[in-house]
């Protein structure tokens, strides 16, 4: 229905590109009608404003409140204009329609979004007049225009000026669509708040979880060729994670390449400067936290796995320089990510054109909730944020382990949280020596650790993500050199394998802290 534009309604928080977009209404012939700080900002810039009061002939009250919500407004927004019933009823009670609704809304999520927000300001800041508004004209979009978004006024603009105050059918759709996905995200944000604030009876995992993402990019593929993809960003608040990266060039990120990324990002994070960590399937396959030089962690991190690392993530939680740069693009990587690169390691990076290169800002700030599908819900958890200090947990054996062995035991602890289950991490004084990731049984994984081993084994140490079930893990490590181990604990036989440790001279320490990692 070809419907030109004759009545605007205009009520927003936002003002930004307000004024140029309405005088390019006001030059088409447009009546702009407008309530409160808008009308008095469009009256400021010369512009000639009806006020609601005006229309509806009844005076805002209870401090803006009330002052939309009226037979006169929203029978303007609602007639269907081809229902010639619609039509009659406008005449008869003498309402003018309105072919364009303006609205934006109070700044709930960005008053909530300070920690110390007042219970009473967020819910003075719940818009009720704004929402009712733009579902209206959504409805009718047959008839009405409804713009939530300042970033659409210039080409709304320019479509109205090429087509003699006329919105297309499908320009109306697109708009509707986008105002029902804003009224959706404001009640999901109002909900998500206040059922954090007063809906529950625990605030790590509330009542109810209301979720709002919009998709960001398509992406060639997902896990798999045959499987398609997306990237979605969390609608509301602050970009986080991968979206306050820099990615500096290179081919696109794939699906893997993220999932990759962020599991060498939030290791690296863990360990201490500088160091380095390289990821290959989310496990990883070298790290090493350097006492002199990032370059230094790199070369050590390498020397865990130089097989494995072909074609892998590498995380540096430093500055990369030109010289490690070039050390970097000695071998096929797919990522670098790091907190920051000098120019002259950007220009040398460059000469890998598909080499991604990527700065990171959040290092080390997970997410809140963690997901997976299941059964026709939704398993969430919150994240492994739990660092334990191993210095700090029991040593069970006669023997404690050695202060060299303590530093050792700290680095292995916390790359083994990173590794599938079930995880064994082997670790000297060059950082990571050895990897079992996934396997089926403890002992196999110990096993499968020492045969990646690249180094000598004796005198490592050892790290499992869960109990022994078993003395067997330990029986087979002490064979392979190792002389302390740390664990969580907690098997019916845990004193079998205490008893296997002091036999064999070996220091065990429990963390009572479990590590699973089976997504």
């Amino acid at each position: 229905m070809e419907l030109p534009v004759r009545r605007a309604l205009v009520s927003v928080t936002d003002k930004t590109g307000l004024v140029d977009f309405a005088r390019r209404l006001a030059r088409l012939g447009v009546e702009l009608v407008s309530t409160g700080g808008t009308a008095r900002v469009l009256r400021e810039a010369g512009l000639t404003v009806l006020d609601v009061a005006e229309v509806t002939g009844a005076p805002e009250m209870m401090d803006g409140r009330v002052k939309t919500l009226h037979p006169r407004v929203h029978g303007g927004i609602l007639a269907d204009r081809s229902n010639p019933a619609h039509v009659a009823a406008l005449a008869e009670h003498e309402i003018t329609g309105i072919e364009l609704v303006i609205v934006n809304l109070y700044r709930f999520e960005a008053v909530t979004a300070k920690a110390d927000v007042a219970l009473e300001d967020a819910i003075e800041n719940i818009d009720v007049g704004g929402p009712t508004m733009i579902r209206a004209a959504a409805k009718n979009h047959g008839s009405v225009a409804v713009v939530t978004d300042p970033a659409d006024y210039p080409a709304l603009a320019d479509e109205l000026d090429e087509n003699d105050g006329v919105f297309s059918e499908a320009t109306r759709l697109r708009l509707a669509v986008k105002a029902f996905q804003r009224t959706a995200d404001y009640d999901r944000a109002i909900a998500s708040f206040l059922c954090a604030r007063v809906g529950g009876d625990d605030p790590a995992l509330p009542a109810a979880l209301t979720l709002a993402y919009e998709r960001a990019e398509t992406m060639r593929y997902g896990e798999n060729p045959h499987q398609r993809a997306a990237l979605y960003r969390r609608v509301g608040g602050e970009p986080a994670g991968w979206f306050k990266a820099t990615v500096h060039q290179g081919k696109t990120v794939s699906y893997n390449n993220l999932v990759d990324l962020e599991a060498a990002v939030v290791l690296s994070a863990e360990l201490e400067a500088p160091a380095c960590v390289i990821v290959k399937h989310t496990n990883p396959c070298g790290a090493a936290a350097a006492r002199t030089s990032l370059t230094e962690a790199w070369e050590m991190a390498l020397e865990t796995d130089p097989q494995s690392a072909f074609g892998g993530i590498v995380a540096l939680n430093g500055e990369v320089d030109g010289a490690l740069a070039a050390k970097l693009a000695e071998i096929f990587l797919e990522v670098v990510v790091a907190r920051a690169f000098t120019d002259e390691a950007l220009a040398v990076l460059a000469k890998k054109k598909n080499l991604r290169v990527v700065t990171w800002r959040d290092w080390g700030v997970p997410p809140p909730f963690l997901f997976r599908q299941v059964g026709g819900g939704l398993l969430v958890q919150t994240p492994d944020a739990s660092t334990e200090v191993v210095r700090a947990c029991r040593v069970v054996t006669t023997r404690a382990p050695s202060d060299e062995e303590w530093k050792r035991l700290t680095f292995a602890w916390s790359v083994c949280k990173y590794v599938k289950s079930n995880a064994i991490v082997l670790a000297d004084g060059r950082g990571l020596l050895g990897v079992g990731a996934g396997q089926m049984s403890r002992v196999d994984s110990v096993e499968l650790a020492l045969t990646k081993s690249h180094r000598p084994t004796a005198g490592a140490v050892l790290a499992s993500d869960a109990f022994f079930p078993f003395k067997d893990s330990v029986e087979r490590a002490a064979a392979a050199g190792i002389t302390a181990l740390v664990q969580p604990g907690g098997s019916i036989r845990d004193d079998e394998s205490i008893a296997a440790a002091n036999a064999l001279g070996l220091a065990m320490v429990f963390t009572d802290t479990r590590h699973f990692r089976h997504l």
